[in-house]
């Protein structure tokens, strides 16, 4: 199937024509190319390359109630995203080949979106051995990216053997960073502050992100490998981020980069005055001024990529006391549209930028050949269309995902997805 994208603006430049043919970009500019089979009218639209999530929940196999690989791919493809990664903390969990190969082949059947499964650390992420690391990147699923994601590698010692193990092969480790010595899992929900103690919940403070987040860069440096900070939240993180990336940049000889979410752009502490268990996330809501930094820092290029940490539940374990409830909220189909209400409205990120921080970075770090590539001829054809006037008001029952635990419902957002491409073949159609 060929396929010619008319008058769209490339990254938000001058309006041009895009041919596609056998899944790769043929022409762009007026075509000389016989008509093409499926012609999109694109006037208005702005084209991105395929946007790609680091941080995905499909809750498969094991709680296909909340979610499953073919539906999260649906919710993946209408939020304007060609390659997902999906985390490692699945019932049973990624940690062996086989367990990876799974995901990797039932993302292939769904053929949506390219899922690329993440591995395990360690072992049933129980932060004592490390997974099959070795042998999940050798097999077909070639896996690159490793996390106990949920969990924080918090033994010092086993965090430096990830890393050095790692460095093999190019892999990364992406840490969840909490200390849960200052926040212990499953109790900590609220970022720690006036209002916890207000509202009765135990308190998350961001010094038990901030000082796994040094640990770790320390490590990093220490072993020369690659760490990733998933879903940064606070001001104090940024500060480490920006110090540690001027290190490595000096030495060259290791790296560091971040991930912020959606969500922690947007959204903050005070939504948890009515105790909505929909607003309960880990790490929390935080601070207007941690959203300030953070969104300064996805700007200037401390923070690397906009991660979604898309995390669908079922309503049974949603429907609580907040202290009781699930930790997580829905990220997928919404991600593109606060990124613009947020950083490009505001004139913090142009739509070159949002290509960067949303496609090309997130793939570069992930290692993902054929995503987050330039529109350029000869480039696979995975491709997002925009409509950047676009203003809606979100309804999370019209979500694609088996899961309604939306934050942006009844929100106004500007910016939507119109049509997604994978290889060429249209995924959605909005």
């Amino acid at each position: 199937m060929s396929l010619l994208i008319k008058g769209a603006s490339v990254l938000g430049a001058e309006p041009t024509d895009v041919y596609v043919d056998g899944g790769v970009i043929r022409e762009i500019g007026t075509p000389t190319a016989p008509a093409a089979d499926e012609v999109v009218d694109a006037s208005g639209l702005v084209l991105l390359p395929g946007l790609v999530d680091l941080h995905t929940h499909l809750r498969q196999p094991g709680r296909e109630d909340a979610e499953t690989i073919s539906s999260g791919s649906e919710a993946a493809a209408a939020g304007g995203y060609t390659a997902v990664l999906a985390m490692a903390n699945t019932s049973p969990v990624t940690d062996t080949a086989e367990a990876a190969v799974s995901v990797w082949d039932l993302g292939r059947e769904a053929g949506l979106a390219d899922v690329f499964p993440v591995g395990a650390v360690t072992k049933g992420l129980a932060g004592e051995e490390l997974a099959e690391l070795s042998l999940m990147n050798r097999s077909r699923a070639s896996v690159k990216v490793f996390s106990d994601d949920g969990r924080c590698v918090s033994d010092p010692r086993v965090m430096r053997r990830a890393l050095e193990y790692v460095k093999a092969f190019g892999g990364v480790i992406s840490q969840h960073s909490q200390d849960p010595s200052l926040a212990p899992y499953g109790s900590a929900c609220c970022h720690e502050g006036e209002l916890s103690g207000r509202l009765g919940l135990p308190g998350w403070p961001g010094v038990a992100e901030e000082v796994i987040v040094a640990r770790d860069v320390m490590l990093a440096r220490h072993t020369g490998s690659r760490v990733h900070v998933a879903h940064a939240s606070t001001a104090g993180t940024v500060e480490v981020l920006r110090w540690a990336k001027a290190q490595a940049e000096k030495d060259g000889s290791w790296a560091v980069t971040a991930e912020v979410t959606p969500h922690h752009l947007l959204l903050t502490t005070d939504l948890l005055t009515g105790y909505d268990p929909t607003f309960k996330v880990n790490p929390p809501l935080r601070p207007a001024e941690d959203v300030e930094a953070l969104r300064e820092a996805l700007a200037d290029g401390t923070i690397d990529a906009v991660a979604t940490d898309h995390a669908p539940h079922a309503r049974q374990d949603k429907e609580h006391a907040f202290v009781d409830a699930a930790f997580g909220m829905l990220g997928l189909e919404e991600a593109l549209s606060v990124v613009s209400t947020v950083m490009v409205s505001s004139g913090l990120l142009d739509w070159a930028g949002v290509a960067r921080v949303m496609s090309a970075t997130p793939a570069r770090i992930a290692g993902l050949e054929g995503h987050g590539r330039p529109i350029a001829v000869g480039e696979p054809a995975n491709l997002t269309l925009v409509d950047p006037a676009a203003t809606y008001v979100v309804d999370r029952d019209r979500s694609l995902s088996l899961s309604r635990n939306n934050p942006w419902h009844d929100r106004k957002l500007t910016g939507r997805v119109v049509s997604t491409f994978l290889r060429g073949q249209r995924t959605y159609a909005g």
